[in-house]
């Protein structure tokens, strides 16, 4: 995702693809929010129904080599999006800024409430308001800041679970924290059946209860602000470098990728076997995926950006349609939330708890399909996409 720009400006191809990529990879992380009940998304022993070795396959796959990979990518590419709005935006350019982040934060906000409670958006907009104050930094500063970023979401994340699972002041774990942790994590019977009841609320259930529970979305998303602005500042610091930029030879871009691979997934590999060997208990399942593979997704993410930037250079079809995504990548983030709601939610095809994780995983080709069908029409007639225009003129209104 970028910010709104005008449609007749310059543009890098890759770039744009690189965006259509992320947006699709966050598709194939989305549909189980969809699909399976919240415990799911981090247990394969808790969608709410039977599942097969296969399913536990797709797990790992999906944990190893898509689940917040794509999310760094994305954001990344948002991160990139705003230092080349800044670089342009001359004396307004802070103004316009935070009036983008303003109306990003709304734009999710309503999506949240209405679609898909893990909306990404509001997180953006948040870390997003730290960028200006970034800009300046060299490449090497960038990149140290967002080290120490991953740092402070590791070091917050095994605070905040060390200290709720286990009793200081006591010597012993908290069991009745332990039983919450598992509840959320795990695949207690009665969690995974309200969770199943929740998912399966109507519209005019749904909206009530999200509008009540704001104020702890927010701290949710709060705590998520470090390792997001962490991806942002990396896509500041590789668009300074002119990698994002298109200007890396073909060997430099395969080397950032080879090397980013080794470092990140044997790790991943590791700790997706650890859960796995341990039963999947909540207090694994949720520090693992929530904290302790952070840096592991992070240095994934950047050999994606890198060996795709590799890729696209040479694959022209290839990268003009995925560019057309990339170029409509809010509206297709929100589209997809549509096309997703209407194959699993009540007012929909109702499928939501009824399939297995295998099932929904083949189900996130349909808005996959979807846009990779309409974006290059959409772009070839009409440029810029209406959720970008919404943005746009939202922030013009503001700044």
């Amino acid at each position: 995702m970028t910010a709104p720009t005008d449609p007749g400006s310059d543009r890098i191809t890759q770039l744009d693809a690189l965006r259509g990529l992320a947006v699709i990879g966050i598709v194939w992380m989305n549909v189980y929010v969809f699909a399976l009940p919240s415990q799911g998304y981090y247990n394969p022993l808790a969608s709410g129904v039977p599942e097969g070795p296969f399913d536990r396959l797709v797990w790992a796959a999906s944990f190893v080599f898509i689940e917040d990979k794509f999310r760094t990518l994305f954001a990344m590419l948002f991160g990139a999006g705003c230092i080349i709005l800044l670089e342009k935006g001359g004396e307004r350019a802070w103004r316009a800024h935070f009036a983008r982040m303003a109306v990003l934060f709304v734009i999710g906000l309503v999506h949240a409430t209405l679609l898909a409670s893990n909306d990404i958006l509001r997180a953006y907009a948040l870390a997003g308001c730290a960028l200006p104050f970034l800009a300046q930094l060299s490449v090497r500063a960038l990149v140290a800041v967002a080290i120490g970023l991953v740092a402070v979401h590791i070091g917050g994340g095994i605070t905040a679970f060390g200290s709720a699972v286990y009793d200081w002041t006591q010597g012993r774990l908290n069991s009745d924290v332990m039983l919450m942790v598992e509840r959320n994590f795990g695949s207690d019977p009665r969690a995974i059946q309200f969770s199943l009841e929740q998912g399966r609320e109507a519209l005019g259930e749904r909206v009530p209860r999200r509008l009540d529970g704001l104020g702890a979305q927010l701290r949710i998303i709060a705590g998520s602000v470090p390792i997001n602005l962490a991806a942002m500042v990396l896509g500041m610091a590789f668009w300074k470098d002119r990698m994002l930029a298109a200007e890396w030879r073909t060997f430099r871009l395969q080397r950032l990728a080879a090397v980013c691979a080794v470092l990140s997934i044997p790790p991943l590999l590791w700790l997706a076997s650890w859960v796995s060997s341990n039963g999947f208990p909540g207090a694994l399942a949720g520090p693992v995926s929530l904290v302790l593979s952070a840096p592991f997704d992070v240095a994934l993410g950047v050999a994606y950006a890198a060996l795709a930037m590799a890729f696209f250079s040479k694959a022209g079809g290839v990268s003009k349609r995925l560019a057309a995504v990339g170029r409509l990548s809010l509206t297709n983030y929100l589209m997809t939330s549509v096309i997703l709601g209407a194959i699993f939610a009540v007012w929909g095809g109702g499928l939501f708890g009824y399939v297995n994780r295998a099932e929904a995983f083949a189900l996130s080709f349909v808005p996959i399909a979807a846009m990779l069908i309409w974006s290059p029409i959409w772009v070839s007639k009409l440029g810029q996409g209406p959720f970008e225009r919404l943005w746009r003129s939202g922030a013009r209104l503001l700044s």
